[in-house]
């Protein structure tokens, strides 16, 4: 328990929500300092955190990654199927039963105009899956795992820019017109 404290009490404060404010802790120092607390089953887990979840569910060891996969899977194939249906295109989707939180979600994101503004909303949406799944303990394996999801979110997030997102458009663009000569 005293090590988990002095592990948690060294990280920063981040917000997974905020694109403006600069991250505290990089990705890098965040995984050599969980090296010098945690053992190698957990920095194998923790090495191999990812915002995407296998396709197939399979169990990680951890009770907070396996309940934030399968909600995230739940909400990928859930925007996957809202697309597809907008598009009248048939794919095949695994039967998940989901929330109808989580549906209502996917259906409000795939409403929205701006791309951006539906990343930032889902953002949201995944900070706040995150919180109801949390662990109660503070000072556990499961709370570095969160920790590393929301800094890889956060990081993601901020990676969207207006320079970036236009250069994209540009490049698509370029490439659906040199398609159609």
């Amino acid at each position: 328990m005293a090590s988990w404290y002095y592990l948690m009490s060294q990280l920063p404060s981040i917000t997974a929500t905020s694109e403006r404010t600069p991250l505290p802790i990089t990705e890098e120092y965040f995984l050599d300092l969980c090296s010098r607390f945690l053992d190698a089953k957990s920095m194998r887990i923790l090495n191999s955190l990812s915002l995407e979840p296998p396709r197939e569910n399979k169990r990680t060891g951890s009770v907070f990654l396996d309940a934030w996969y399968d909600n995230e899977r739940t909400l990928r194939y859930s925007l996957a199927k809202i697309r597809a249906l907008k598009m009248k295109k048939d794919v095949e989707i695994p039967f998940l039963s989901a929330s109808p939180d989580i549906v209502q979600a996917a259906r409000t994101a795939c409403g929205m105009d701006s791309p951006l503004e539906a990343e930032q909303y889902l953002n949201e949406v995944r900070v706040a899956m995150m919180d109801r799944v949390a662990p109660e303990d503070h000072f556990s394996t499961d709370a570095v795992f969160m920790y590393g999801l929301k800094l890889k979110l956060a990081k993601r997030m901020k990676s969207f820019t207006e320079e970036a997102g236009s250069a994209s458009y540009r490049t698509i663009y370029d490439q659906i017109l040199g398609e159609s000569k």
